[in-house]
């Protein structure tokens, strides 16, 4: 809630880096700031949780002038709020979306030993975006040690929960080829509303994890993608996919395929040598809008394209906060549009950010060589 400002230990919050954004620390009670229950909804209480480094305790510091900034949340970027923009003590503390209302507005002054000037947002690159200066301490983040090893020689069917404890599951018998066929069975398939965590895919990975409608992938890693980390299906366009945390090296086609319809969240990934990190699908025999988010999201090269879509099917690709590492020549393209079809090949028609299909500015992305 808020209080009249007093300086005490309790109205002081230490900033440290995480990822694109901060994390805010309380001073008092070494509780960091986060959202309930990890909500992206409008009006959830923000609250101070033990720390976990989790997206809904990540913040993006958005300057809005001088000391003046938007304090907005990395999972589900809505900014902090003063509930009913209430002036009183004792008010609320919330997340809403973001707007130029004063209540949202948030000036930092330095307490103690915190230091004098308020920290500037880490995705923010010079306005020239050609050349973003180089962070030499913010390299692509290490992969987890895999808590032993299973074969699998047939697909895992999952609903409700499948948390697999960190184990390594690698492809075996039916499951053991790491060719390009899209014919072959997935590792995993999840139904509608199932949720997979904490798992390490190795190789062979077949045709890695399908997911049936909507679904979660959090802290899932692929050390050697086959065909596809994961097929994303449903024809619903109400339909919300979210892969959250972990990362996928060596895909040499794509890392996600998108092929139903609705919106797929991609955010605090990793990825590392690869084709595409998705597309959405340029031939299916039935065709959908869809809308691919990319968020807080480091890139190693080498990379073909992050996001590809098919303008003519009214598909858009956001991104914010893409860190890419080892990419001095640009040759990674951020969004590639295609004209897609239900038959043969689409059509490559274009690359770059453009305000209606491929949307993202310089700030959005930031380049560590």
């Amino acid at each position: 809630m808020q209080n009249t400002c007093n300086g005490a230990a309790a109205q002081t919050w230490k900033l440290a880096v995480s990822g694109s954004g901060y994390t805010l620390t309380a001073a008092h009670s070494s509780k960091c700031a986060g959202v309930r229950d990890a909500s992206t909804s409008a009006g959830k209480p923000v609250e101070q949780q033990s720390c976990s480094s989790t997206a809904t305790q990540v913040w993006k510091l958005t300057q809005v002038s001088g000391d003046t900034y938007q304090v907005v949340n990395g999972n589900g970027a809505k900014c902090l709020n003063v509930k009913d923009s209430s002036k009183a003590a004792g008010a609320l503390v919330q997340q809403n979306s973001c707007d130029s209302v004063t209540s949202k507005k948030w000036t930092l002054t330095a307490s103690g030993t915190v230091p004098t000037d308020p920290p500037t947002d880490p995705t923010d690159p010079p306005t020239d975006p050609t050349d973003p200066p180089t962070d030499p301490t913010d390299p692509p983040g290490s992969w987890p040690t895999a808590n032993g090893s299973q074969a699998v020689s047939s697909t895992i069917s999952v609903t409700g929960t499948y948390d697999g404890g960190m184990k390594r599951l690698y492809g075996s018998g039916d499951l053991g080829s790491d060719g390009q066929s899209e014919s072959q069975p997935p590792m995993l398939r999840l139904a509608d509303g199932a949720t997979l965590q904490n798992v390490i895919l190795g190789a062979p990975a077949a045709d890695g994890v399908h997911c049936d409608g909507t679904c979660t992938l959090k802290n899932v890693w692929w050390e050697d993608v086959g065909e596809d980390a994961a097929t994303f299906r449903g024809s619903s366009s109400s339909t919300v996919r979210t892969v959250e945390g972990g990362g996928a090296r060596k895909a040499a086609d794509k890392v996600f395929q998108h092929n139903g319809a609705g919106t797929l969240i991609i955010k605090n990934f990793q990825v590392q040598d690869f084709g595409k990190l998705v597309r959405s699908c340029g031939n299916c025999s039935t065709q959908y809008a869809r809308h691919i988010q990319v968020l807080d999201t480091v890139v190693t090269a080498p990379g073909d394209t992050l996001v590809g879509i098919n303008t003519n099917y009214g598909d858009t690709a956001r991104f914010s906060g893409i860190t890419i590492h080892g990419d001095s020549g640009r040759d990674i393209d951020i969004c590639t549009k295609y004209r897609g079809t239900t038959s043969g090949e689409p059509t490559k028609i274009g690359t770059g950010a453009d305000g209606t299909h491929c949307l993202y500015t310089s700030s959005d992305i930031r380049y560590a060589d």
